[in-house]
C-alpha cells in the first residue's frame, strides 16, 4: 500500500462528515448493530462515486452544470429533511436493546442515500485518487485497487466511530432532556452540511 495514500485517506475519512454524524447517531440512539448497519450503508453510498471516478463518468459532472445541480439539490433536500426531522422530534431518543428490534433496511437505506446524493464525492474521487497513481501503472487497475482500499478504510473507521458512540450512549443519554439535546445537535449538524453543500462552489 502507498503510505502517502494511506495517511491522506485516513485523514480524509477521520474528518467528521454526514456519514460519521449518521453512524454516531445510530450508535447513540440504538445499539451496536444499528451502528454497524449505518456504517455499511454509508460505505455502500460511496461505491457509485468511486465507480464514476474509475470509468470517467465524472467528466459528465464537469461539463453538465444542470446534472450536477440536480444531484446536489436532491442531496441538500434529503439532508434538510433528516435534520429538521431530528430537531423537531419531541419524543426523545428511544433505545433498542434487542438485536431483532433494529430495522435493518431503513438504516442502511438512509446511510446509502446520505452519501449517494452528494455529487461532490464523485469530483473528489476523480481528483483525489489519480494523485497517487504511478505513471507506469495501469490507470484503471490502480483506481480499482485504491478504491477498494478506501472503502475498507471507510468502513473500518465508521464502525469504530459507531462502536464508541454505542459504548458511551448509556452514560450520556440517561435523561430525556439530554437525549433531545443530542437529537437536535445531530439535526443541526445535518442542516449545516446541507447548507454547505447548497452554497459551495461547483
Amino acid at each position: 500500500m502507498n503510505i502517502d495514500f494511506f495517511i491522506t485517506s485516513l485523514i480524509v475519512i477521520l474528518v467528521p462528515g454526514t456519514g460519521v454524524i449518521y453512524t454516531v447517531s445510530m450508535g447513540l440512539t440504538q445499539n451496536r448493530k444499528a451502528a454497524l448497519i449505518a456504517a455499511i450503508g454509508c460505505t455502500f453510498g460511496i461505491v457509485p462515486h468511486l465507480l464514476a471516478g474509475i470509468v470517467g463518468v465524472s467528466a459528465l459532472m464537469h461539463t453538465s452544470a444542470l446534472f450536477f445541480r440536480i444531484i446536489r439539490y436532491l442531496g441538500v433536500a434529503y439532508l434538510t429533511y433528516m435534520g429538521i426531522g431530528m430537531i423537531r422530534s419531541q419524543a426523545g431518543l428511544k433505545f433498542q436493546e434487542k438485536i431483532d428490534e433494529v430495522q435493518v433496511f431503513p438504516i442502511i437505506r438512509r446511510g446509502i442515500l446520505i452519501n449517494l446524493l452528494n455529487p461532490k464525492l464523485t469530483l473528489f474521487f476523480l481528483s483525489f485518487l489519480p494523485q497517487f497513481i504511478d505513471g507506469n501503472s495501469n490507470y484503471r487497475e490502480a483506481m480499482v485497487f485504491m478504491s477498494l482500499q478506501f472503502m475498507f478504510m471507510t468502513l473500518l473507521v465508521f464502525i469504530i466511530y459507531g462502536l464508541i458512540a454505542s459504548y458511551f450512549r448509556q452514560v450520556i443519554t440517561r435523561s430525556e432532556s439530554v437525549t433531545q439535546w443530542i437529537h437536535r445537535c445531530f439535526g443541526g449538524a445535518l442542516l449545516v452540511f446541507a447548507a454547505k453543500l447548497a452554497f459551495s462552489d461547483e
